[in-house]
Order: C-alpha cells, then structure tokens, then sequence
C-alpha cells in the first residue's frame, strides 16, 4: 500500500505547542527566525527548495523569503512576513499564501508583507531588551539587526532604556528538537519504512554491469512511489573502492561480480529523515574475505546497540563500537600493538575514521550537543540517533593484505532510545549475511 506524501503526523496544534514553548522560554525576549530564501542555479532556474529546518519545525510553512517574529510581550505573538499574493507569481511558479493564508492556514495571529520587515522589524524591537536571533543565518536581516543594535546602545543612556542584547536561540531550539514527540518519531518510522521499500528493491536489482545510477534510480522511485518527495540527503551508491571515499555521491561506476556495493540513504517524510547504510556482494554471495570483514563490522554494530538506554552517555556508543573493530583488526593482523595503545594512539584511523553516531530528525545530522559540561550527552527517552561502524580498505591504504583491498564495509540503523532500553527503528532492514544473500539469490 503506498503511503500518502501528504504531512499526516504534524498538525497546526503542534506548531503552536512548538511556538508557545520557545516563546515560555523567554519572558523579555522576541524571536526572529527567517525562512530559506530561494537560490539561482543557473539562469533562470533555482535549485530545488526546502525550508530551512528550525524555520519549519516552528511554523510548517514551506514559503521561501519569510520571518517568522515570536514576541514574548504582544497580545499577537505570532507575527509572519510573508510574500503578498501575486498572480502573475500565481501563474508562474503556483499561488501563494499571501497575508490572509497566513493568518487563515498556518496560524499566524498577524500576517505582514515581507517588504515592511526593515521598518517593522524596528518598532517590534523597541520593546524588548532581548533579541533571540543566530547571525549568519539571513543576509538579508543580519544588517537590520546589527543597525538596531547600534541605535539602541547609543540612545539607551538618554531614553534611560537598557542597551539591546543579542542572544543565539540556537540553544533553546536544538534542545528542543533534540527529545522527539510520538508524531515526530511516527514521521521518522514512516521515512525508514519507506526506506527499507528502497533497499530491498535495489538489492533485488543489483547484477554485475549496471550502473551505479541504475540502482540509485530503482532505490529512489520506490522513495518516490510510496510517499517520500524527496530524500533526506544525496544518496550513496558506491560499489568496489569507492565504498572507501565516506561521501562517494558520483555514483557512476559500472557494478563488478567479485566486488561489493555500500549504499548509504534515506528518504524524507514530513521534513524527517531516514539514515541506513547496507553493504552486499554483487555477485550475491560474499567471499570469504568479504564476509570475515563484514561480521566484524556487524559484530561492533550489534555489540553497541545492545547498551543503549537511558542514563547511557553517547560516547560509549562509539567506545563500545571501536573496541570490537580493534580486536577484529588485531585478529587480522592488521594491527599488532595491544588494545589500549592502539586506542590512545589512534592506530585504528586509516580503516575507521568516522564516530559510530549522530543525532537524526529533520536534519541527516540533527541538531543536539554531544557534550555538555565537558561531559558526553547522556541519552534520554525520545533522542534518535543512528549507530554506523565501517571498515575500509582503500587501495593506497598500508598494512592490509591484498584480499581485503578496496573492500569498504558499512552498517547503519536508526535507534531510538525508550523509557526501558531503546528500539531499532530499521530492524526489518535485512543485515545478517544468510538474510541478504537469500534476498540477493
């Protein structure tokens, strides 16, 4: 059954809970958090929009060239600049909300064209003491702002008002999207189970002499064909030695029988994504070397998720993971030294070069700190995340014996962690060698 692209977990109501806990947050303060802006490709053709991400997760609105204005201290907190009504636009490009579609459709007690936001922007500051606002964010209202800030500091004295302060919100806002609600955990589900549509159609059509591209085309349709508009990232689709390069997205290499095939993507459903990686054989059977590294790789994956729980600080999550790729190296003889100086020497970097997790939600690389107080994040009940361990073998790498060059080799679930332990989100994605090899024959 396809699954309707249409936004089914993410209502108005829970923007405004959204909106109204930011705003609780800062009892003198106003929030300016702008929209994407649209970006030329080339001539007249722009790049394909998607919202900025916090923009979205406050508003659910897809516009770009807007600003959302929370203020703490008016009877109307919620304040969008939006783009007016345009036909000729409307004929163009497709209509827009306009001011009424605002303040009817998105819940903004108060909808203002974009082309007053310099003037406006100056009367709604003047109340307030904070300003909530990331520099670098819009180009457009950074100097607005940093020309508000010098007028205030020098009329303060005589007005016998305190000077303007200019706080990042970026702290309030990543803890917030950090811990996930059912619906936005609903959302990532559907993305993976979207995903998993993918991977199974692109491993049924993985044969020796197709492209790259091809699998990437069959993986991405199924995206397509059962709700998921785009993907969270660009997907990697890297077969052979270029399952060594992390961020290969060429994917244009022809598929070889006695090589392997990483592919690492995700689809996207209400602005939240999936993030699985899978390696198989092309051939349908992995080799002998080829399945001795994988097992080590699967061992590391499964011996890390296994602690996962709240209280667990993420950092063990990669100790955990880095330990069992060691004492796979050393049973190899990749490596010779005994555990501890391969760890404090950083021995293990040229086969294992990348943390085994980041968060995940709207972003691939979600926001959320991982230390704080010098400390590791400790994991809490609503934080996803994903748990990826590799081996890779590049060709100019040292030390490796023949049979295992140019092999790369990397397995990637998405985890939540629950009130009791945590959940593999992606567990019906096929990852123990006799499952992928039933599925490839």
């Amino acid at each position: 059954m396809k699954i309707n692209s249409k936004t089914q977990n993410i209502t108005n109501d829970i923007f405004k809970n959204r909106r109204n806990r930011l705003i609780n947050m800062a009892s003198n303060g106003v929030f300016i958090i702008p929209a994407m802006h649209s970006s030329i490709r080339n001539n007249d053709v722009d790049y394909e929009f998607r919202q900025n991400s916090s923009f979205w997760y406050f508003s659910g609105f897809e516009e770009p060239d807007a600003v959302m204005i929370l203020d703490s201290k008016s009877k109307k907190q919620y304040t969008m600049f939006v783009n007016p009504y345009d036909l000729d636009i409307a004929i163009w490009v497709g209509a827009r909300a306009g001011i009424k579609g605002i303040e009817e459709n998105f819940g903004a007690d108060k909808g203002i064209s974009i082309n007053k936001l310099k003037e406006k922007l100056y009367e709604i500051t003047e109340q307030h003491e904070i300003i909530y606002y990331s520099f670098g964010d819009d180009p457009i209202i950074d100097p607005i702002i940093k020309d508000i800030l010098i007028k205030r500091r020098q009329s303060s004295d005589r007005r016998n008002k305190n000077p303007l302060e200019i706080k990042d919100p970026s702290p309030l806002i990543n803890e917030m999207r950090l811990i996930k609600s059912k619906e936005e955990i609903n959302s990532i589900q559907t993305a993976i189970d979207i995903t998993e549509k993918g991977f199974l159609k692109a491993m049924q059509s993985t044969e020796h002499d197709k492209n790259e591209f091809e699998i990437q085309a069959v993986l991405e349709y199924e995206f397509r064909a059962n709700g998921s508009k785009r993907n969270g990232y660009p997907s990697i689709v890297a077969s052979g030695s270029n399952a060594c390069t992390l961020h290969y997205i060429e994917n244009n290499s022809v598929l070889i029988d006695s090589e392997l095939l990483l592919i690492d993507a995700g689809a996207e459903f209400d602005y939240y994504t999936a993030d699985i990686t899978r390696t198989w054989p092309i051939k349908g059977i992995f080799s002998n070397s080829q399945k001795t590294i994988y097992e080590i790789v699967l061992e590391a994956q499964k011996k890390s998720i296994e602690i996962i729980k709240p209280d667990v600080p993420i950092e063990m999550i990669h100790q955990k993971a880095l330990e069992i790729i060691i004492e796979g190296l050393i049973d190899l003889k990749i490596l010779s030294n005994t555990k501890e100086n391969i760890l404090e020497n950083k021995e293990y970097i040229d086969y294992f070069m990348h943390g085994t997790s980041h968060w995940l939600g709207i972003d691939v690389h979600d926001v959320g700190k991982y230390k704080q107080n010098s400390k590791s994040t400790l994991l809490k009940p609503g934080m996803i995340f994903t748990v990826e361990p590799g081996l890779y073998f590049g060709e100019n790498i040292k030390n490796v014996p023949e049979k295992y060059k140019n092999i790369g080799i990397r397995i990637e679930d998405n985890i939540l962690v629950t009130e009791s332990g945590h959940e593999i989100l992606s567990s019906n994605i096929p990852k123990e060698v006799s499952d992928i090899e039933k599925i490839l024959k």
